[in-house]
């Protein structure tokens, strides 16, 4: 079964590297912005991640930026209607996965986010398969240019997600390397658990990282693990046991991690009760 190990999530600033590192995680996972891609930027993440190695952390996870000004960083975007856009998403994964080769880390992209702008972004295609299909195809280029360095997550928009399972056969397909947020799915299914179990066993042996996270399973909630209405009784046992994982809370504070310890002990005492 998956014992529980600590992965925490932060940026590169030294006051939240501080915070997580006392507490000695297993992973650690980088949330990446605009600004760790200039050129001091890019520096300070490198050393960053370097500080973090030298504590002892082996198991470095790199999130792509969420956002490129006031968008998500969608890869379903169309080069011809968003040219910055695209060419942003590009340059940076370009950029991440020469870290993570440098650095021996995993680079995280998000195959889709949510909301009326990638909405918008779909419905320049014929279709809504057509629309995957494009993401699939720049997905396969980044995959082949990351090979075991690249790992793709699922958003709740319909060109990546994880709660239907004839998509989950398409990705299968495409042999990825997977991030699983468990939150993303339980809200795609509108808080069905069983559906939430049904796709956790079948990507399982793709899936090489995990968000854990909870949901009431409507909106992009990011509880803290037992707050909401996942069940982790049955969740925790179809989780890949080889796999890395992190708490994707939201935090009162930045700079402490209160609510993903919290949920650490949460899923501690799961196990334990399991294991009994």
């Amino acid at each position: 079964m998956f014992q529980p190990q600590l992965g925490l999530k932060g940026s590169s600033h030294q006051d939240q590297l501080d915070d997580r590192l006392i507490h000695h995680p297993y992973t650690y996972e980088f949330f990446t912005a605009n600004t760790d891609f200039s050129e001091d930027g890019y520096q300070r993440l490198y050393d960053a991640i370097q500080y973090v190695q030298s504590t002892g952390v082996t198991h470095i996870v790199l999130h792509h930026p969420m956002k490129y000004h006031e968008y998500h960083s969608e890869v379903v975007a169309p080069e011809q209607a968003y040219p910055e856009l695209y060419r942003f998403i590009e340059v940076t994964t370009e950029k991440l996965l020469r870290l993570a080769s440098d650095l021996d880390a995993q680079v995280l992209i998000h195959g889709g986010y949510s909301g009326p702008k990638v909405q918008h972004m779909v419905s320049l295609y014929p279709s809504v398969t057509a629309a995957r299909e494009f993401v699939y195809r720049r997905l396969d280029r980044f995959a082949a240019d990351g090979g075991n360095h690249i790992m793709f997550e699922n958003s709740i928009a319909p060109v990546f997600a994880y709660g239907d399972p004839i998509q989950r056969e398409e990705i299968l397909s495409h042999n990825y390397r997977l991030a699983f947020d468990t939150s993303h799915c339980f809200i795609d299914l509108h808080g069905d658990n069983s559906g939430l179990q049904s796709a956790l066993k079948q990507l399982r042996n793709n899936v090489v990282h995990y968000h854990l996270v909870d949901s009431m399973g409507q909106t992009h909630d990011s509880l803290t693990l037992g707050t909401g209405k996942i069940d982790w009784d049955r969740v925790l046992p179809l989780l890949n046991e080889k796999a890395t994982s992190i708490y994707e809370i939201n935090l009162k504070d930045q700079t402490n991690c209160y609510e993903q310890l919290v949920s650490h002990d949460y899923l501690t005492k799961v196990y334990q009760k399991l294991n009994n």
